[in-house]
């Protein structure tokens, strides 16, 4: 009998492998991370499974079919109506899911269609997550002249009133002269307070204080590491009890359905292709029937096998950037999905599951069109002094770090991001935008959701959309913006300070609502003229901004032109002797230059002189 027994042992099939193909590997979804975070106190909980696992329990009880719309989520997390659309809204535009209504609804339609209750809870989870503070630059000499720069303790200080900050910065200007004698009397310094050391340590801090955004491979580690830490929380989340073998026993399984939903957060594939759905990158739920239901798994086993493949894809990432910190010192900062797009500024990645990225331009003009971009997801980072144009349906984009640019971006499904900005123009048609921590920046918006404004922001404005490209209308119903809906002028404001920042802030500005947008005169609104790059392509149907003007801006605009018209007329029957004519036109050329270089449109010219 035991050796019977030690037989069955022998052919019982070994543990399944964590990973059953070698060339997939585990990684987080960005886009929750990036544009699925919210800055909402009351959603950001101290300790995520205590608070959730009530939380799950009544909105389970207010669900119907699975679903809860705003009010319920409302009510439950006592959040007021215009934050709870928001939390749909936000989750709609980073669902792993395709197919869930909530990503293809109406804005008539959130409401009734509302969230999947497992898609909400682990969104409402991450809402703990903290960022990854942003890397000092490798070679700040050459970004020293791009606004902004940023250091450890900018969250702090912007939190500050203006004569805190004032009296902060004339504090630090003065230290500055005399920092030598501090360290020669360090011993002195013991003895001095709190305030007086928090200056010195900014001055040591800002003296090397040009930061840029982590690298993929830097965030992605980050973001697994956060993963790894609460994996056991979020299946808890997911799993349900069942009765077990043994009398009054129970454990605790994962369906195939409610595994499908970690895609939310993780996603297996290799450079250029996604595993979907997730459930066939697993030993245990692959293959199976989809006219039977699968078994469902014990929770430890999945947990286990998520965990194996997390660690390893972190050893992987860990490897991989400690070989570019100990390498060349020229080597490339990215990761390899996105090295071939950092060689120069024009150029674009061809595949990659990450981001195409477009960094570090300064003074030109780059354009960028659908055969280099369709259904890409892009980054413009650390550009300066330049026109960016990128005229293609998008899925997300995000613009960080940029100053005195102009950017104008086709049509973006998903969502836009604009962050750590100065003196930006944004042109974009656009289901969801958010501006964060942005300085005298204009944006001219055609968004389908609230524009969204969170952060330390000054001085900004918003207007209507302003342009047009030949294939603008077909890139928009290709990725679902509606020209119809235009919600440009209705920003909502939120917190002034990111609780999602890794950095800590004061005590009391927790609330603080962030500074909100005013509209652009309509007097001083002015189409934008993309030049012509379509040569050998063929043309568009689109012959005209698709989003209809407000009355104001459109009265404004006839009557610009009709001022216009009435100028070149006069001009025309003016009677003028030939010397005063040339003396008049001398004059408008001289104008018109010192209009071209103080409005940024020089640039323009440029670019149409060549194309």
């Amino acid at each position: 009998m035991i050796e019977e027994d030690q037989d069955l042992i022998d052919q019982s099939p070994p543990p399944p492998d964590p990973n059953p193909n070698p060339n997939s590997a585990i990684h987080p979804r960005r886009v929750s991370f990036e544009h699925g975070l919210l800055p909402i106190q009351k959603l950001v909980f101290a300790d995520p499974i205590q608070t959730l696992a009530p939380v799950k329990r009544k909105l389970a009880d207010a669900a119907t079919n699975n679903r809860v719309g705003s009010g319920v989520i409302a009510e439950v997390l006592q959040i007021s109506g215009d934050h709870a659309r928001l939390v749909l809204e936000t989750l709609g535009s980073v669902l792993h899911s395709e197919g869930d209504p909530l990503v293809g609804a109406k804005p008539e339609e959130v409401e009734s269609v509302g969230a999947d209750l497992r898609d909400l809870v682990l969104f409402l989870y991450i809402q703990s997550y903290k960022k990854l503070l942003p890397r000092t630059h490798k070679d700040s000499a050459a970004v020293a002249d791009v606004w902004p720069s940023t250091s450890a303790f900018d969250g702090y200080l912007s939190a500050l009133s203006p004569i805190q900050a004032k009296f902060l910065t004339l504090c630090s200007m003065y230290l500055c002269y005399v920092v030598s004698v501090l360290f020669l009397f360090s011993l002195c310094l013991i003895m001095i307070g709190p305030f007086e050391w928090f200056i010195w340590v900014v001055i040591l801090v800002r003296s090397n204080s040009r930061r840029f955004m982590p690298s993929q491979a830097d965030d992605e580690a980050h973001q697994l590491s956060y993963l790894q830490k609460h994996l056991a929380n979020i299946i808890s989340l997911l799993a349900e009890p069942v009765e077990g073998e043994g009398e009054g026993e129970e454990s605790v399984v994962l369906s195939m359905e409610a595994f499908e939903h970690l895609g939310f957060l993780v996603q297996f594939g290799d450079k250029g292709s996604d595993v979907s759905p997730l459930s066939q990158a697993t030993p245990f739920f692959a293959n199976s029937d989809p006219d039977m239901p699968a078994v469902p798994v014990p929770a430890s086993q999945v947990h286990d096998w998520l965990l194996q493949n997390i660690a390893s894809a972190l050893e992987s990432i860990t490897e991989r950037i400690s070989g570019k910190e100990n390498g060349p010192s020229n080597a490339s900062d990215q990761d390899d999905a996105m090295s071939d797009a950092c060689d120069a500024p024009n150029k674009v990645a061809s595949s990659g599951r990450g981001p195409c990225l477009i960094e570090g331009v300064s003074k030109t003009s780059l354009v960028k069109q659908a055969s280099d971009l369709r259904g890409r997801s892009v980054k413009v980072v650390n550009c300066h002094d330049s026109v960016i144009y990128l005229l293609a349906p998008l899925r997300y984009a995000t613009v960080h770090g940029c100053s005195d640019t102009t950017i104008v971006l086709g049509a973006v499904g998903k969502a836009l991001r604009v962050e750590h900005c100065e003196r930006v123009h944004v042109i974009a048609a656009a289901k969801r935008v958010c501006i964060a921590n942005c300085r005298e920046c204009v944006f001219f918006l055609g968004v389908n959701q609230r524009p969204l404004i969170v952060g330390d922001n000054h001085k900004l404005q918003v207007a209507p959309y302003n342009t047009y490209y030949s294939h603008l209308e077909e890139h928009m119903s290709e990725v679902g913006v509606e020209a119809t809906i235009n919600k440009w002028d209705k920003p909502l404001a939120l917190g002034a300070v990111d609780p999602h920042d890794s950095l800590s802030h004061p005590a009391g500005v927790a609330d603080a609502q962030a500074e909100s947008a005013a509209c652009v005169d309509p007097d001083q609104f002015i189409n934008f003229l993309i030049p012509n790059w379509f040569n050998g392509e063929e043309i568009g149907s689109t012959k005209d901004n698709p989003f209809p003007l407000p009355d104001p801006y459109m009265a404004a605009q006839q009557r610009n032109l009709k001022n216009l018209e009435e100028t070149r007329r006069s001009l025309r029957e003016t009677p003028l002797e030939e010397n005063r004519k040339k003396e008049l036109s001398s004059a408008l050329h001289v104008y018109f230059k010192d209009w071209l270089y103080a409005s940024g449109n020089i640039r323009q010219l440029y670019c149409l002189q060549g194309d």
